[in-house]
């Protein structure tokens, strides 16, 4: 004979409220134990189910986003740096330039924190529900060229085009061939207005049509993402905060031994 509350769990499952199935039995306990009213009871009990699943979102989230590095804006060190002050960060994180598919231009050169910024607005981003893609320049192309026929560049360019915030890292690192540069205006193009950007790079939009090899084809994607931009720029003067807080295998005294 089935416990009472075994056939309540049942229809929570045929209604797909598996995760609170699950924890009705400790739900029911709690209400008894507690006194708690209908009202009080179906409250805990939906928000219980909501918790649940939000946090199973974020996770997908946080998978299909690719993020090199878990890195987040609590050890993201501000005071090493002079790109931003703390109301420049305040807004930020109030995420109002996703809404508005603002691009941010990170730029500086390697180590002092473009990544480490752009990424803790990523996870930030998906803590507050967005959904967001982190993908290099290198890979992006890659993807690009690839999407119609290898599966797997088909399903991430799905979920970057999907995507609230996109994240490309490393931007103008190296020369590009004609037909990359038109994929790359081609997938701006397409996306813009849809998504904000996060760009970083250790060159200026000034110099992006050396890499690009075609100078229209330059304006027009910087015509673009700069329509509604912000470039954050970190100094070059900059010490490496890589290398400031590596870590190392062996300590001076031992190899010196």
């Amino acid at each position: 004979m089935k416990h009472p509350y075994e056939s309540l769990q049942d229809k929570c499952r045929a209604l797909r409220l598996a995760e609170s199935a699950k924890e009705l039995p400790t739900l029911l306990r709690e209400a008894e134990a507690k006194g708690w009213t209908y009202h009080e009871f179906i409250n805990e009990f939906l928000s219980y189910e909501v918790s649940c699943r939000e946090k199973k979102n974020a996770e997908k989230l946080m998978k299909w986003a690719e993020f090199p590095e878990l890195l987040t804006l609590e050890n993201f060190r501000l005071e090493e740096q002079t790109a931003i002050g703390v109301k420049q960060l305040n807004v930020l994180k109030e995420l109002s330039w996703i809404e508005d598919c603002f691009t941010l231009i990170m730029m500086g050169p390697t180590g002092v924190g473009k990544t480490h910024l752009s990424t803790a607005l990523g996870i930030h981003a998906i803590e507050q529900g967005y959904q967001v893609s982190f993908i290099s320049m290198d890979r992006l192309i890659y993807v690009l060229k690839t999407k119609e026929y290898v599966a797997k560049s088909q399903t991430r360019y799905k979920r970057i085009a999907k995507s609230d915030l996109i994240i490309i890292d490393d931007v103008m690192y190296m020369a590009y061939e004609p037909q990359e540069a038109h994929l790359f205006f081609q997938f701006i193009y397409e996306l813009y207005d849809q998504a904000a950007f996060v760009l970083t790079s250790n060159k200026g939009p000034g110099e992006w049509g050396k890499f690009l090899g075609d100078p229209t084809l330059t304006t027009a994607i910087l015509d673009r993402l700069l329509h509604r931009s912000e470039i954050i720029t970190f100094s070059e003067e900059q010490d490496s905060i890589r290398m400031k807080y590596r870590k190392a295998l062996f300590t001076e005294q031992s190899v010196e031994s």
